[in-house]
């Protein structure tokens, strides 16, 4: 990571060279140097381009000298298991690197309507070096801020596509998506229905889109009813699941995009009076604890959570060193975990 020492930043631009510069007041500039998301975007546009051009570094509130060995960890949720696999990989990766990890969870939590932003002054105040993000959705605004502070950052399992040039890593999401619809195939299943996450989420479309590749491959046609919709929620997967059941032609399968909505899936087929694998075979995907736990075990499709985040973690260390990795998207690979709750149809 740059950092500026007092004289340098001294030798440099003021924010009032900066605004006038841009056609703007001291103020609004300084707004988009910390990252306010209260400017309009061709204001912002002005204002950074200037910054850019002139060189501007803003100076740190803190000395980094004094906290080398800190980054942050911030998540979703630490409520799930997903989550717990996520942190044992960061903590034993950091752990290896001599680096401290503080965690912060909630992120994607709303004040009137938008994200909030105290977690940016946090990593300010306490002098963190770098930042890893698991299944956050980052405003421009924030993205800028961290930019404007040359903070390096790395993304896990981005919700959505990141801008040009963000670091992320996540799973081989759409080859998990043909290879859990492949072992259905294999069973001599054809009537294959997916129940996937959010329809906008980058994960949830992808493996998606490896269902509808592997049955065109093997000349089946796709059924828009087949494909439900339960934003990673069990009791919508639940629901989801009851709606499948009742077309006139329900599925003999079904690839679920997380075990935790798999959980939802047997709840549904169970007051049916439905068996798995008997009545239909289910696979899911994670690879989660919880998948061995339910009964029949869950054949799932296996995503390497606790490596995704230690990688994150080694690219986030060669970036505060200034290094910069040669590919922004790392992708690890899935593998199906075959278990007893799918059989031959």
């Amino acid at each position: 990571m740059v950092r500026t020492g007092s004289a340098s930043v001294a030798a440099g631009p003021t924010l009032a060279v900066v605004a006038r510069e841009a056609g703007v007041s001291v103020p609004t500039a300084s707004k988009v140097v910390n990252g306010r998301e209260d400017v309009a975007p061709e204001t912002r546009r002005r204002v950074t381009e200037a910054l850019d051009r002139l060189g501007y570094v803003r100076r740190p509130r803190f000395d980094a000298a004094k906290t080398p060995g800190l980054v942050d960890l911030v998540v979703h949720s630490l409520e799930s298991s997903w989550s717990g696999a996520v942190l044992h990989g960061v903590e034993a990766a950091a752990h290896d690197a001599g680096l401290e990890v503080v965690v912060s969870a909630g992120l994607t939590r709303t004040r009137g309507g938008r994200p909030e932003r105290g977690w940016l002054d946090k990593l300010i105040a306490r002098g963190s070096s770098g930042v890893l993000f698991n299944l956050a959705e980052l405003t421009a605004s924030q993205y800028a801020w961290l930019d404007q502070h040359r903070i390096p950052y790395v993304l896990i399992d981005p919700v959505l596509e990141p801008p040009q040039g963000v670091v992320s890593v996540g799973a081989a999401n759409w080859q998990g998506g043909v290879t859990a619809t492949e072992h259905l195939l294999s069973l001599g299943h054809e009537r294959i229905a997916v129940i996937a996450g959010h329809q906008r989420k980058m994960c949830s479309t992808t493996r998606v889109a490896g269902y509808r590749s592997a049955l065109a491959s093997a000349g089946i046609r796709h059924r828009p009813e087949y494909v439900r919709h339960a934003g990673f929620d069990e009791s919508v997967a639940h629901l989801r699941m009851l709606e499948l059941l009742d077309l006139r032609e329900p599925p003999t399968a079904v690839f679920v995009c997380s075990d935790h909505m798999a959980l939802g899936v047997y709840q549904a087929l169970a007051e049916r009076g439905l068996r798995v694998p008997d009545d239909l075979s289910v696979v899911g995907f994670d690879d989660l604890p919880e998948s061995r736990w339910i009964s029949p075990a869950l054949t799932t499709i296996r995503q390497p959570l606790a490596e995704m985040a230690a990688t994150a973690l080694h690219l986030l260390v060669r970036m505060m060193e200034g290094d910069r990795p040669e590919s922004t998207r790392t992708e690890l690979s899935t593998r199906l975990v075959e278990r007893a709750s799918t059989r031959t149809r």
